[in-house]
């Protein structure tokens, strides 16, 4: 906060930069802005209609989270997608979603499993209306309770830039009802294991997800 700015000014200024923040980084997600692209200031302001020092910030935010990058003489642009960068990815989530599904699946009180199966029954709805966007969102959403039943802030936010350093390419390879269809199925063996206090079927059913993942983007590289 300036010297001149109240706190309500301060409130507003910061709203603005998460607001520009998420707007540029879905855009990245679900690929409106492509792998490659110039990130073009002026024209993100005109688009959102957000003021552009709040654009400016969200796109320094976004640099941190891998997901831009700046070339030489040509600006910042969205960072292309990489094979290789995706399966280094994919492993670091292995190690890392595996053991908070375990741990999921050992302190399983009700309220966990039913969060699951809550958004499990909303991602088949969004499968049948093949409503790629709010599986995607759905996706996230059924990582990040997981990832926060391990109690570890450091494993959540870590989880949540993986997945997000990921999401382009989920998001590309969602593209047929049988992968939709799958996923749905995939998430079910997730969290029948941790409903039923099974640490080993429930980092079976999470590997088996996450390979699944690899195995689908591997086809399409």
């Amino acid at each position: 906060m300036t010297l001149l700015e109240t706190p309500k000014d301060a409130q507003r200024h910061v709203s603005l930069r998460d607001q520009a923040y998420h707007a540029i980084k879905r855009l990245i997600i679900t690929t409106g802005l492509r792998p490659g692209e110039i990130l073009s200031e002026p024209a993100l302001s005109t688009q959102l209609d957000i003021g552009r020092t709040p654009i400016r910030q969200a796109i320094d935010r976004l640099l941190n989270d891998g997901l831009v990058e700046v070339m030489p003489r040509k600006g910042t642009i969205v960072k292309p997608v990489s094979l290789d960068e995706i399966l280094n990815i994919i492993d670091a989530r292995i190690v890392n979603e595996t053991f908070c599904v375990r741990v999921a699946a050992e302190r399983a009180s009700t309220e966990v499993p039913a969060q699951l199966r809550r958004n499990l029954e909303a991602m088949r709805e969004a499968a049948q209306a093949r409503d790629i966007e709010t599986i995607a969102d759905l996706d996230q959403a059924f990582h990040a309770i997981i990832a926060g039943s391990a109690r570890n802030p450091v494993m959540s936010d870590l989880l949540r830039n993986l997945h997000e350093r990921s999401a382009r390419m989920w998001f590309i390879s969602l593209s047929t009802n049988e992968q939709h269809s799958r996923i749905c199925d995939e998430h079910a063996a997730i969290v029948d294991g941790v409903a039923r206090q099974d640490p080993d079927a429930a980092e079976r059913a999470m590997r088996a997800h996450i390979e699944s993942f690899r195995a689908n983007i591997t086809r399409q590289g």
